[in-house]
């Protein structure tokens, strides 16, 4: 069964690796699997979301997802109480007006793609790949296409887009402004947003590219990638909670409770450095991490 401690350990895990461009789901497969926890490894590979002793594990790890949503919901409170008032304006009147109601729909063409793979594809995914060397080989991708993301950034047809619509003067780097996205390249960023379907693959990781690679300065494609994250880990949750629930969380409800508010604690630090992070550096150093950890944990694990 689920610890205490692994509840913790867990929960930290995932508020960092699920906003950190690591792969949270990656890290919640080879960080049990490294610390002999094979309990925890083996129900994320299968089972029936019936089979109560095979699914307790991904019972918290719903709770786990509900935890980090609310906690970028309260990081961008601000934003989302615009955002949605310009959607729904932008409903009642039957037009596109502002930035706010731009980046409203943006989000909702953004979020189309993961949204339905995941209803379609989720279940197969997890139990193909959530083992620990699938797990690595994919992280070690990841870390290639953070890679690729920053050296195509600086070829040309990537700073003329860069330099067609700039950001406001005092940004410390090149960059279109975010509400100059247009919807088919917002679709594309959704797309790319799928591979963090497959553990090793991160989310936010694999969104940033994606913007940076239509010009978005690093600020603006993480303030995307978080925004954009959010409605489909809430969603993700939500769609879950009868596991949560039902007889997979009997007796883990406690564990459940004190992982989600490990996940909610840091996920809102997590989310709070990378804001500032990203106003001035790169995706260098989560590139070499992924590699690294990547390649040592195929060799572990082979």
């Amino acid at each position: 069964m689920l610890s205490y401690l692994q509840a913790v350990v867990i929960g930290l895990l995932q508020g960092l690796s699920e906003l950190f461009p690591i792969s949270s789901l990656g890290h919640s497969v080879l960080v049990p699997a490294w610390l002999g926890w094979n309990n925890l490894v083996s129900t994320q590979a299968g089972g029936d979301l019936v089979n109560h002793r095979a699914n307790f594990y991904l019972a918290f790890i719903v709770g786990l997802h509900v935890a980090t949503a609310l906690a970028l919901l309260v990081y961008f409170r601000r934003d989302w109480v615009r955002i949605i008032g310009a959607l729904f304006s932008s409903i009642r009147h039957r037009r596109i007006e502002g930035p706010d109601a731009r980046l409203a729909w943006l989000l909702v063409v953004g979020t189309i793609p993961t949204g339905l793979t995941g209803l379609i594809l989720e279940h197969q995914l997890r139990t193909q790949f959530a083992k620990p060397l699938s797990a690595a080989v994919f992280l070690t991708v990841n870390g290639l296409i953070l890679i690729g993301a920053e050296r195509l950034r600086q070829r040309a047809p990537v700073r003329a887009l860069a330099a067609r619509e700039p950001a406001a003067e005092d940004s410390p780097e090149p960059g279109r402004r975010l509400d100059t996205l247009d919807f088919k390249e917002a679709g594309v960023i959704g797309i790319f947003q799928t591979g963090a379907l497959l553990a090793g693959i991160s989310r936010s990781g694999i969104t940033m590219a994606a913007g940076l690679l239509r010009g978005l300065d690093h600020e603006d494609a993480a303030r995307f990638s978080f925004l954009l994250a959010t409605p489909i880990i809430l969603a993700a949750g939500v769609y879950k909670i009868p596991d949560l629930l039902g007889t997979a969380g009997n007796g883990i409800h406690g564990q459940i409770a004190a992982g989600s508010a490990a996940a909610f604690v840091a996920a809102l630090v997590s989310v709070h450095f990378l804001v500032r992070y990203f106003k001035t550096r790169t995706l260098w150093p989560f590139a070499v991490y992924c590699l690294g950890a990547g390649v040592v944990s195929i060799i572990r694990f082979a």
